[in-house]
């Protein structure tokens, strides 16, 4: 990575570089000031939060899509071949941001903005009553400003609109092989899902830990497993919020979860999960702070992380030999229930179900699958938010047999549609799949990995991630890192593997 960030660099590139870290600084605070509208703020403050983080948005995207700017990267252009190669890919990040944000004209980003905020107000009361149509003309509102922005974004990066509202969370990905690598899977479940199924039904069904599991107790437990992936508490919070997330900066992690006093294992495993996350934004290189280049390569990338600890390490033999023991003292209990064996066989108890979040692994891209379908009809034009919760449900059943008795387990589950959010869902499967083929190469490379993880000790898990993911931060395309780091671009056949194993025996 290069360190001297002045050698090589015009004044034209300085102040482009000037202008993108005033842009990344409003980004956090704007992050910061959405962190806390989900934790800390009461109902009444959503109309002036609204109104704050649409002014921010329009200011940042004031400051990139000046006219200013397409002149400075046209100056830039005609020595891009003196930069080095960190220069020239922060050079080709803002190129790329600058074709968005000049894509859409202002007042479309601040009407999207306080039409997301809007709508997830609304959403917030309709799951919980459990009423579409509280959420629906909401809803409505959001998606006809994303094909809106969406169009234009087409236009301007020569792309189909889906392929371009992914763009915003997934680099230059490609909707035609993102849905073949989906579907490929939708046609490989049905089989596994029998076969798994039918191993699981040969072995003695595990034994379900007795409560009470008391609130209080669930946070200390979270907080112990969020340390022991790394994460610092002098520099972090860990607080609650309808839908679990993680942000804040790499100097400020912000993680959320939710608890259930009838069990754990959800609430633990969603926090291992934006620990995950919230590692690799901690990694990212110092020196590239503020850069596009510095930022995380995509969510894929990001996903693949946060699956990597809960889906890939912690879901492990060797993780519960550690944690079993730790937890059954968290809640001073013993017995066969609180087992390694058993607490193992628990997280990987394989069966279909209604909530994304809440998934197992095998089952859990069918989520996707179901989501990514829809929400390319309605970017399409090809389904009405009217219709959304029959196909939904219509959906499900397709899929893995279940209906959703109403729309709070159905689709108002999620979070990301009122926000505004399409193109994201498919990044998460595609983050299993970039996982999978990672922690393979990492305990290739490394074999004292997983006896480390049954000691609890993540170190040498992250030796390897910090170098090969982390610190690479947007330096290489999605593809390009994961040939690098486990010579293969993105493919499903690392994950099929690694299901076979885990719920085959194979």
């Amino acid at each position: 990575m290069t360190t001297d960030r002045n050698s090589n660099i015009t004044a034209p590139y300085r102040r482009l570089e000037e202008i993108f870290r005033r842009c990344a600084l409003i980004g956090e605070a704007t992050g910061m000031l959405g962190w806390d509208a989900s934790v800390n703020m009461p109902p009444g403050g959503a109309a002036a939060r609204a109104e704050q983080m649409a002014t921010l948005r329009v200011m940042s995207h004031e400051l990139l899509a000046d006219h200013a700017v397409g002149a400075l990267l046209e100056e830039v252009s005609s020595i891009v071949g003196q930069l080095d190669p960190w220069q020239a890919a922060n050079f080709r990040e803002m190129r790329r941001a600058w074709l968005h944000a000049t894509a859409v004209p202002g007042d479309l980003v601040a009407a999207r903005s306080r039409a997301a905020a809007a709508a997830e107000t609304a959403w917030r009361g309709a799951r919980a009553d459990a009423d579409f149509s509280a959420l629906q003309p909401f809803l409505e509102e959001v998606l006809a400003l994303t094909q809106k922005a969406g169009q234009a974004k087409a236009e301007a990066l020569n792309r189909p609109v889906y392929d371009a509202l992914m763009d915003e969370y997934e680099p230059d990905a490609d909707s035609a092989r993102v849905v073949s690598i989906l579907e490929d899977y939708a046609a490989f479940l049905p089989e596994l899902l029998d076969a798994a199924l039918a191993h699981q039904a040969r072995m003695p069904d595990p034994l379900p830990p007795a409560g009470p599991f008391p609130i209080p107790v669930q946070r200390v437990l979270c907080r112990q497993m969020a340390e022991t992936v790394g994460i610092d508490f002098n520099s972090a919070r860990l607080d609650e919020s309808l839908h679990p997330f993680s942000g804040g900066v790499p100097e400020d992690s912000r993680i959320t979860t939710r608890y259930h006093d009838d069990g754990f294992i959800d609430s633990m495993m969603g926090v291992l999960h934006e620990s995950g996350h919230a590692m690799y934004e901690r990694g990212l290189p110092a020196a590239w702070r503020y850069q596009p280049v510095g930022d995380a390569r995509g969510m894929t990338l990001h996903e693949s992380q946060s699956l990597m600890i809960e889906m890939q390490i912690c879901r492990s033999r060797e993780f519960f030999e550690w944690a079993a023991p730790v937890i059954a003292h968290a809640f001073a209990a013993e017995g066969p229930a609180w087992t390694p064996a058993n607490m193992h066989g628990l997280a990987i108890r394989v069966e279909p179900s209604l909530i994304r979040v809440e998934a197992d692994e095998v089952t859990y891209p069918a989520h996707i699958i179901l989501r990514t379908r829809l929400e390319r009809a309605m970017i399409d034009g090809d389904l009405a938010v009217s219709d959304l919760p029959g196909a939904w449900n219509d959906g499900m059943v397709a899929l893995l047999g279940i209906r959703p008795p109403n729309d709070r387990v159905g689709c108002l589950q999620d979070i990301h549609w009122p926000d505004g959010a399409f193109g994201y869902f498919p990044t998460y499967s595609l983050g299993a799949m970039a996982a999978a083929q990672l922690a393979a190469a990492a305990r290739a490379a490394d074999r004292e990995i997983m006896p480390a993880i049954a000691k609890g000790d993540f170190g040498p898990l992250m030796a390897w991630l910090r170098p090969n993911v982390h610190n690479k931060a947007s330096l290489l395309s999605t593809d390009a890192l994961l040939i690098e780091a486990t010579g293969q671009p993105l493919g499903a056949e690392a994950f099929k593997d690694h299901l076979r194993r885990r719920y085959l025996g194979a």
